[in-house]
């Protein structure tokens, strides 16, 4: 999901990883508490003492977050359900989940576990910063902290998806009609109603002076519009692919090429005559590798009678493989997680057949035009 984060430490066994936009922010944030929060409320200050808070207090925001996302993931645990991880990026933080939730009810205690913890470290580092409020600086600190996590609460307890107060949202309307699917369009359709007037509230909050703020509020709306909408067609496609396997949407008995074949023939006899754009190579019946447009493409058209499948293929990795039983929805998966987007069927060491994005996005675009997905996505509430 997060294509360049770091590894920081791990907690009761999930991955507590950083995502390089994480740092935009994190200046974003000791910039305004700097220059602008703290100097207000505590005047009279030195520049390096602003500065000093404001880190604090954004290493605040970041352990607050971890906590906010460990109480879905802990909840997501006990109910059964695999967690990646947990990773901050620029608009906050996330707990990878693997597993869609199998009921309303478990999607219900995993939504409201993250602000329920957020509500819980407000009123107790409220109350610790009215105890400290004759400390000075502790009590400035423990009071934004107690004001931001009360904030982080609220906003995500805003009924669209796929915010917090959206998973709520969908558990309920999964509840009442026993349609996971249904529920999740439903709470996608408010998420991008809140979007738009978030957007809309940010964009004339800029052109009215409100600088960065309005600006900020603008780019939250447009992420939680995308956010919304691609959870719905995820879903959507995990709903199509539903039941079938990865033979049933394969291209079985594809062309192939022998080692010694030159890149010429291959170019011709092969990809030309038959249209296609992906090549294993067999030798001996087992596949040792693969030649593809994009491969071709690396070496001069005067190389290619003299180059041969062998010295250019791409070896055969585990990403690259699936096996014929396995799930639609795996394989996809798999090449979502991976660099492939055409897969090597095999079943043992004999090819059955190619897998491609194509073959699986044109069943899900039938399936659709048909009228929806498998019905599997009717499942019970609690």
């Amino acid at each position: 999901m997060f294509g360049h984060s770091l590894k920081l430490f791990e907690l009761f066994g999930f991955s507590i990883r950083i995502d390089a936009s994480w740092f935009v922010i994190a200046a974003l944030i000791i910039w305004s508490l700097s220059a602008g929060y703290f100097p207000q409320i505590a005047p009279g200050l030195s520049q390096a003492t602003y500065l000093a808070l404001a880190v604090v207090a954004m290493l605040g925001l970041f352990a607050s977050l971890i906590l906010h996302e460990l109480a879905h993931a802990l909840v997501a645990r006990r109910d059964g359900l695999g967690i990646g991880g947990i990773t901050l990026f620029l608009f906050g933080g996330v707990a990878e989940l693997k597993d869609d939730p199998k009921s309303a009810a478990s999607e219900f205690r995993i939504a409201l576990a993250g602000p329920a913890m957020s509500l819980g470290l407000s009123g107790l580092l409220g109350l610790a910063a009215m105890v400290a409020g004759g400390w000075g600086l502790a009590g400035l600190l423990l009071g934004y902290l107690a004001m931001i996590n009360l904030v982080l609460a609220l906003f995500n307890l805003l009924p669209a998806f796929p915010l917090d107060g959206g998973r709520v949202l969908r558990a309920w309307l999964w509840h009442r009609t026993g349609n996971m699917l249904d529920a999740t369009r439903r709470a996608s359709g408010a998420g991008t109603m809140l979007a738009f007037v978030l957007m809309g509230l940010g964009v004339m909050s800029a052109l009215s002076g409100g600088g960065f703020g309005g600006i900020w509020l603008a780019l939250i709306g447009f992420f939680v519009l995308n956010a919304s909408r691609a959870s719905y067609q995820q879903l959507l496609m995990q709903d199509s692919l539903r039941g079938r396997r990865v033979v049933e949407l394969m291209t079985p008995d594809p062309w192939t090429a022998s080692p010694g074949m030159s890149l010429q023939d291959i170019a011709e006899r092969v990809m030309l005559t038959h249209g296609v754009s992906f090549v294993p190579v067999v030798d001996a019946d087992l596949v040792v590798g693969y030649v593809d447009t994009h491969l071709m493409g690396k070496i001069a058209r005067t190389q290619w009678p003299r180059q041969t499948a062998a010295s250019v293929m791409a070896p055969l990795d585990p990403s690259a493989i699936v096996a014929p039983g396995l799930s639609a929805q795996e394989a996809l998966k798999q090449m979502a997680a991976g660099p492939h987007r055409k897969l090597i069927v095999q079943e043992g060491q004999k090819l059955r057949g190619i897998l491609s994005l194509r073959d699986l996005m044109g069943h899900i675009a039938v399936v659709q035009a048909l009228g929806g997905g498998t019905g599997s996505a009717d499942r019970a509430g609690p």
